[in-house]
């Protein structure tokens, strides 16, 4: 039986119609739409809180935590709002619930003056850096763990979680799917590109998101149960499961964000039928940064990447076979016969009315 899950980030316009980001934008503004935002207790322990306490709900502001030389919170510098839906049985219902959670966030924010646009990496900053310099425990902490020393990628980046899991898998078989997600990720992620801007213009490709990121953070993320399960790798391909209800679950994070969540429940899809495909080969413990590179300026256009991604949607298809999943691969379908992707519609819009935050409003029209 497989779960699902999904995690989204949600970028915001603010009332003066300028980009809201941690430059222009306080924790305190962020949470007073997060507090009016109801709490679910049967969510619980389905979802994690966290040591900060930051994450007590559906949504949760999304940021870079600052401590005192302890363990104690003293500010977030936020970059969004991220969506984290529960765990569902079939991809329809984490869908349905993201797509509720979504719009009570669009009318509370609203409220404050924010509007919700699409977008995966940061259209004015392309780089963040703490304005008071780390203290010794932030160091500390922040060499423990590896990821989290790119917080100069993840601030300025926005991107869904997709998440996958299948009861009573092994660890080793789990771990495999990741390696086998992580090889085939350059071919996968070209289905949700959209950040095609850089700098306050546009950029020479489709996801600067997937030029800077991937490789310097997963693309693949596997949790496990015990320390002896971990495997050594920069970036991570595996981690510890923080709440039992992580154990076993496969995140796939080298996706852009998407606005239409029929293409989330079309990846979700496409990942459950690589699950279950024995043809493809390709493992990778750390995903290939010069490939994802050529896929982020490219796409489709380039033939190596068309090839594999039809190689792929077709596997996955015939690995589905009868299973009624198969039919929300219909929108990757489409996409790939017309080699084209979301990055290409804002491309078209920004080169038709010359403003980012133009075409941003147009975005999340559901």
């Amino acid at each position: 039986m497989f779960c699902f899950g999904i995690e989204h980030e949600v970028a915001f316009l603010n009332k003066e119609g300028k980009f809201a980001d941690f430059l222009s934008t306080k924790f305190s503004e962020f949470n007073q739409i997060v507090e009016r935002l109801p709490i679910y207790p049967n969510d619980y322990p389905q979802l994690r809180v966290g040591d900060a306490g930051i994450k007590q709900k559906r949504w949760y502001i999304e940021g870079f935590e600052r401590f005192a030389d302890s363990d104690k919170v003293i500010d977030c510098l936020p970059k969004g709002i991220e969506i984290r839906t529960t765990i569902h049985s079939n991809i329809q219902g984490a869908i349905s619930e993201l797509s509720e959670s979504f719009c009570l966030l669009r009318e509370v924010a609203a409220s404050f003056g924010f509007s919700p646009v699409l977008l995966s990496f940061n259209p004015y900053n392309h780089f963040f850096e703490p304005q008071l310099p780390l203290n010794d425990y932030e160091i500390r902490q922040l060499q423990a763990y590896p990821d989290e020393q790119t917080a100069n990628i993840y601030m300025v980046t926005y991107g869904p979680d997709l998440n996958i899991s299948v009861v009573d898998l092994s660890i080793e078989r789990m771990i495999d799917i990741g390696k086998k997600l992580t090889y085939y990720s350059p071919y996968i992620v070209p289905f949700s590109y959209s950040s095609p801007f850089y700098h306050g213009s546009l950029w020479d490709g489709l996801s600067v998101r997937t030029f800077i990121r991937t490789g310097k953070r997963s693309a693949t993320l596997v949790f496990v149960e015990k320390e002896e399960q971990l495997i050594k790798s920069v970036p991570s391909l595996t981690k510890i499961a923080r709440i039992p209800s992580e154990v076993g679950r496969i995140e796939f994070k080298a996706c852009d964000s998407c606005d239409d969540f029929s293409i989330y429940a079309a990846l979700l899809a496409l990942l459950k039928g690589l699950v279950l495909d024995e043809t493809l080969l390709g493992r990778a413990t750390i995903p290939d940064a010069g490939l994802h590179q050529l896929s982020a300026k490219e796409g489709f256009d380039n033939k190596d990447i068309f090839t594999t991604a039809t190689k792929i949607l077709q596997a996955a298809e015939v690995a589905l076979s009868k299973d009624p999943d198969v039919k929300l691969l219909t929108p990757l379908k489409v996409m790939l016969a017309n080699r084209k992707t979301k990055s290409h519609e804002l491309i078209e819009a920004f080169r038709r009315v010359g403003s980012i935050e133009e075409v941003l409003r147009q975005t999340y029209q559901v």
